[in-house]
């Protein structure tokens, strides 16, 4: 860990740059989602706590470097005030001489929400003229955007070279999570990845055959793995153009000692559709008019013998369309088993990624699991084995 927290740091009297994710789905100008705020919640809480001045830094949507008024962080004032329970004051700037004039007059007790670091072309560009107007309003760097940490934006990586920085609650949080999954994990490691696409899991799927000890592979995936076997998988969702890769991930996975857990058995269907008429069949034997939506029960069992024997697991993707049932069986049952070994205290469990968060909730299994990340392309970054830039910065 080559990374600070908030326990390293002399708070007392200190303006603290703090970078947030409060990128929130709006409508009609209200938050519907307040998750990625509340989760904010214990920094701003230790924050005030430690007698600092919060100055919040975040972007919103994609504004491309110009002043977007849809896309102010304004609005967002009362969900912000709602869940931090403190007096919020907007500046409509990040930088410059208006955004000094308001740190000057904040108060003890208030925090200071300034306008979307994205209105400015060099966010993106990581500028280091715009990060050096940004540091010019305090004096100390937080970074709890675990989310966006993997940019390189000049709030996220040229900022935090700046000024004295260190890792949010939510930011340590994720890191430790992540580092007790993969870094330093209990053994054995189980990795659950599904999904529609081999070609978007690539650098996931390598990255993991050499750390984990078995992969679970579900999802349209699944039946590009299956196919690259030379079994026939009908109509179903499969890149059969990516058959070679799969079959080398496979040997890759043999050289390096990794279990690749494949369905033994499919439900299939004719049509894509709630309530479709389905039936399971051996992993063999779909038949070409039809289409493989989920794994079968035979399948469900294997995982949950695995998770059984596992210590550490890596959730990322649904096994099936669990969107519509009855396609979402076997990710619920597997998730739910998942759950209750995390429950029991047999097995650390960290998720997340796209689908993932939803197909947990959907399960009913998500508060169970040790971590849930809504991080999306930075946890998925992470699994790859890459380097992301905001957690760089912060272990220089």
């Amino acid at each position: 860990m080559g990374w600070k927290t908030l326990d390293d740091m002399d708070l007392q009297g200190k303006t603290v740059l703090t970078r947030v994710d409060i990128n929130v789905p709006m409508e009609d100008g209200a938050v519907t989602d307040d998750t990625r705020i509340r989760r904010l919640i214990p920094t701003m809480t230790d924050l005030m706590a430690g007698g600092a001045r919060p100055v919040l830094l975040a972007h919103f949507g994609r504004p491309k470097g110009k002043v977007v008024p849809e896309m102010s962080l304004q609005p967002l004032v009362p969900a912000l005030e709602a869940a931090f329970g403190a007096p919020v004051v907007f500046v409509a700037d990040c930088r410059g001489p208006a955004a000094e004039a308001a740190v000057a007059a904040l108060q003890p007790g208030q925090i200071l929400l300034l306008e979307n670091t994205r209105f400015h072309p060099g966010e993106e560009a990581n500028d280091a003229e715009l990060a050096a107007g940004m540091a010019r309003l305090g004096d100390l760097y937080c970074n709890d955007a675990f989310s966006a940490a993997h940019r390189a934006h000049a709030s996220t990586e040229a900022l935090a070279r700046l000024l004295p920085a260190c890792a949010g609650r939510l930011m340590e949080a994720e890191l430790k999570a992540l580092e007790a999954a993969l870094a330093n994990p209990k053994r054995p490691v189980t990795a659950v990845v599904g999904g529609a696409k081999v070609s978007s899991k690539l650098d996931l799927l390598g990255n993991l055959v050499a750390k984990v000890d078995t992969l679970v592979i579900g999802g349209g995936m699944a039946n590009t793995f299956l196919a690259a076997q030379g079994i026939d998988v009908g109509k179903s969702l499969c890149e059969h153009d990516m058959t070679d890769t799969a079959r080398a991930i496979m040997e890759r996975a043999a050289a390096a000692g990794c279990t690749i857990l494949l369905p033994t058995d499919i439900v299939v269907a004719r049509e894509f559709k709630a309530g479709a008429a389905s039936e399971t069949l051996a992993a063999d034997a779909c038949p070409p008019d039809a289409m493989i939506l989920d794994a079968g029960p035979a399948t469900v069992d294997a995982i949950a013998r695995a998770f059984a024997s596992t210590r550490t697991l890596i959730w990322n993707g649904p096994l099936g369309a669990f969107e519509i049932a009855p396609f979402d069986i076997a990710t619920n049952e597997a998730a739910r088993k998942a759950a209750e070994f995390t429950a029991a205290g047999q097995l650390i469990s960290v998720a997340g990624g796209g689908d993932t968060v939803a197909a947990l909730n959907q399960a009913g299994a998500a508060d169970s699991f040790s971590y849930i990340s809504t991080a999306g392309g930075a946890f998925l970054e992470w699994m790859e084995g890459k380097d992301l830039p905001g957690v760089a910065a912060l272990s220089q």
